[in-house]
């Protein structure tokens, strides 16, 4: 039989047609040796790695020699080969990737297929399924071309096309049956308000009210009347329920409004059912839990009756704009009712109602409290700074140009390349479809083969720096307060830690001197001092508590220093005689375990052969026996339920598992093996922080949490309350839960975030 294989070229109408005879004409092989081409060259296209510097010339010419990566590497062994240099090094090193590789080039033909033909026959659609996914998508042209607006409608939809009885009542009789009900299911709509001084330039314009009990809605406009609500929204008895609660919060404090009595956010109900959606506005968790298009009971309906014709006049169309508007509001109350029912009941089922309720509810305060505190920014230095990084790179730049020979655009990747490559003639280790890379990691590869990268290397973090965290903070100073009012998420990750944004301090960078100091401008106010509160290896002790690992539980229990402890074991070393390379290489690989890494990852960090870091880690593995066992049975865990949990039942579910790309696969395996230690010391650090705060309130005190990131939390504190603030701290903090080995929290203090620890 003669296979004949079209193959594109040119674009996309005109074909080549490929047999055997035309693949040994053109590449000099067997048609079956392109998979051993393939296993050295890889592919980036299907994720098959192949042998890093390995390209398609020499893949071929080496199938061509020995016809097969085996015979390749038994000619290795033997000495029997003419391979030279970094060449020969990076195939020795890299065997299992070759291998690997020609694994998963190769078409499976021994998949036992126990179907037939006639099972896989295409049956009927399921109508509803397919048309939610497809409004979920946003493919509206193909719901009219396959009729699924015919479907029949869900029983919520139903209802929903009737949800409220729109009413005509007063604010005050409003407020009085709120009172009464001690339950406010709320939207708040809000316009623009472009104040400097305000954290959220935006201000409350209406309010649309769900009455559960009659079915009623109504909107009110209470843009002028806000203080009218101030005892509804600081009455602690009358329970609150909707969506965005800590932007509510903050709107609210800029009213000089409390807000008490934070119920139920159904953002963050639906946060906990799947923390890997990102989409959750009010309108996509309408759709998602009501299959509800906010166009179809709003827009659709009322789209000719917005048109203005010849005989309106220009306010009677804005009269009817605005009409719309509150029907939608009030539609977007109603809705936030069936949705909090809804994720409610798969709260329960899912065993995430006391996370919902005890960690995620009241972190919403203690958020919108450290937005609304900030920190203080010194200006003044923080300009200095950005004077001292302007000159070092004027000096710097000036190096760089005497080395290369020429002036050029250094921020130039173009420009840049062509110097290092085409003019100095330096490997070229990457290149990109635009041409030459010169990202980081390039860059680190080069730094033994020029003087010149070390220079650039050191432009690029300057250039970050100032860039960055000096004219890039200077945007968010608040012109009243003179402090940053960061964003805090807790929404974002996939694991449940908190995230920073507008601008992320979270991010300000620590691992090189000059980047450190730009937390010096960082500074509480007169009279008060920075207290620091830091987990001692918070995830390295929920490791060693989940797992139940013996040696790892016996080092925390007896105050040893684990990373010691684990470079005697994996070195074979006694513990008085580890070195300091050996402490240093252990404590990547601990925590290295922690969030999955692999061989090769561990190889790039420590600057060794892959070999060597594979046998680092199995090395370690054997030795820490329970936290083998941990790895494997959860990721077996995620395979066969599909998610893994924190100790909390904070669930990620983990479908790359089930992936055919080997590459998503790894990354659900590290997924599966690193969420529940992450995700456990999120909900940890969030659980202190919520006791901290309570304390702090209910001892009255004046203290305030500015800023959380992940293992620190840090508190601005009047001299006179230090010691008191510290003893709540290091309680809360230590007593957040009981684990299997001590939680310690370090404590510091200091007159700016720098000195800090």
């Amino acid at each position: 039989m003669t296979i004949r294989i079209p193959h594109t070229k040119g674009g996309k109408t005109e074909t080549d047609n490929y047999n055997k005879q035309k693949i040994i004409e053109k590449y000099g092989i067997e048609p079956k040796q392109l998979i051993d081409v393939k296993g050295l060259q890889g592919d980036t296209s299907d994720n098959i790695p192949g042998v890093p510097g390995v390209g398609e010339k020499t893949a071929l010419s080496l199938i061509q020699k020995y016809g097969s990566i085996e015979n390749l590497y038994e000619n290795i062994e033997k000495g029997k080969d003419n391979l030279k240099g970094k060449q020969r090094e990076k195939i020795v090193e890299n065997k299992e990737l070759a291998f690997l590789s020609k694994t998963l080039g190769r078409i499976n033909l021994e998949v036992p297929i126990r179907d037939t033909l006639e099972n896989f026959r295409v049956e009927e659609w399921d109508k509803p399924k397919v048309l939610e996914i497809f409004k979920e998508l946003n493919f509206n042209r193909y719901i009219d071309k396959f009729s699924l607006t015919e479907v029949e409608e869900t029983e919520v939809k139903k209802e929903t096309k009737e949800f409220y009885k729109k009413v005509n009542k007063s604010q005050k009789e409003i407020i009085e049956s709120i009172k009464t009900r001690k339950e406010m299911i709320f939207y708040v709509s809000t316009i623009s308000d472009l104040q400097p001084e305000k954290i959220i330039k935006e201000k409350i314009e209406g309010i649309s009210i769900y009455d559960k009990e009659n079915k009623e809605v109504i909107y009110l406009k209470i843009e002028n009347t806000i203080e009218d609500w101030k005892n509804i929204f600081e009455n602690p008895e009358i329970k609150k329920i909707g969506i965005d609660l800590s932007k509510l919060y903050i709107l609210l404090a800029q009213e000089s409004i409390t807000l008490k009595g934070i119920d139920y956010d159904i953002g963050i109900a639906s946060y906990i059912l799947n923390p890997t959606n990102n989409k959750l506005d009010i309108e996509s968790l309408m759709m998602q839990y009501l299959e509800i298009d906010i166009n179809e009971f709003i827009g659709e309906d009322n789209a000719k009756e917005q048109q203005m014709n010849f005989f309106e006049t220009m306010g009677e169309t804005q009269e009817k704009e605005l009409d719309l508007k509150q029907e939608k509001y009030m539609l977007y109350a109603y809705s936030i009712s069936k949705i909090k029912e809804i994720t409610k009941e798969k709260l329960e089922k899912m065993n995430c109602l006391e996370l919902f309720n005890n960690i995620d509810m009241p972190t919403i305060e203690v958020l919108s409290n450290m937005q609304l505190n900030g920190m203080y920014v010194d200006e003044e230095e923080l300009n200095q700074f950005g004077k001292e990084l302007t000159s070092k790179l004027e000096s710097i730049t000036k190096i760089i140009y005497k080395m290369a020979g020429e002036e050029f655009n250094i921020n130039s990747t173009k420009q840049l390349g062509k110097i290092l490559f085409e003019k100095m003639k330096l490997p070229v280790i990457k290149k990109t479809k635009s041409g030459y890379s010169t990202d980081v990691d390039v860059l680190e590869k080069l730094k033994k083969e020029d003087p010149i990268i070390e220079q650039i290397l050191e432009y690029r973090q300057l250039m970050k720096l100032n860039s960055t965290y000096v004219e890039g903070l200077k945007p968010y100073i608040n012109p009243k307060t003179k402090r940053i009012h960061s964003f805090f998420h807790q929404t974002i990750t996939a694991t449940g830690r908190i995230s920073s944004t507008e601008p992320n301090l979270q991010n300000i960078p620590t691992r090189f001197e000059l980047g450190k100091r730009v937390r010096k401008v960082f500074k509480p106010e007169e009279g008060k001092i920075y207290i620091d509160s830091d987990y001692s290896q918070i995830e390295l002790r929920v490791l060693a508590s989940i797992s139940g690992d013996k040696h790892m539980i016996e080092a925390f229990k007896e105050g040893k220093d684990i990373h010691k402890q684990a470079a005697s074991k994996v070195f074979k070393t006694p513990i008085e005689e580890v070195t300091k390379e050996q402490r240093s290489n252990a404590k990547a690989v601990n925590f290295g375990i922690v969030y999955g890494i692999s061989d090769f990852g561990l190889g790039e960090q420590l600057g060794i052969g892959r070999k060597k870091a594979k046998q680092y880690i199995d090395e370690y593995l054997e030795q820490y026996a329970g936290i083998k066992k941990f790895m494997t049975e959860m990721t077996e865990q995620a395979k066969n339920q599909g998610y893994v949990e924190t100790l909390f039942h904070r669930r990620r579910y983990i479908p790359e598992l089930k992936s055919n790309n080997y590459m998503v696969r790894q990354f659900g395996a590290r997924a599966a093996m690193n969420t529940p230690i992450q995700g456990t010391a999120a909900d940890i650090m969030k659980i202190a922080m919520i006791r901290v705060y309570q304390e702090i309130q209910n001892r009255g005190l004046k203290s305030k949490i500015v800023l959380q990131v992940h293992d620190e939390m840090l508190i601005e504190v009047p001299v006179e309350e230090k010691e008191e603030v510290e003893e709540i701290m290091k309680q809360c903090m230590e007593s957040a839960i009981q684990l299997k080995v001590p939680l310690v929290a370090e404590i510091s203090d200091a007159k700016n975030w720098y000195e800090c620890k």
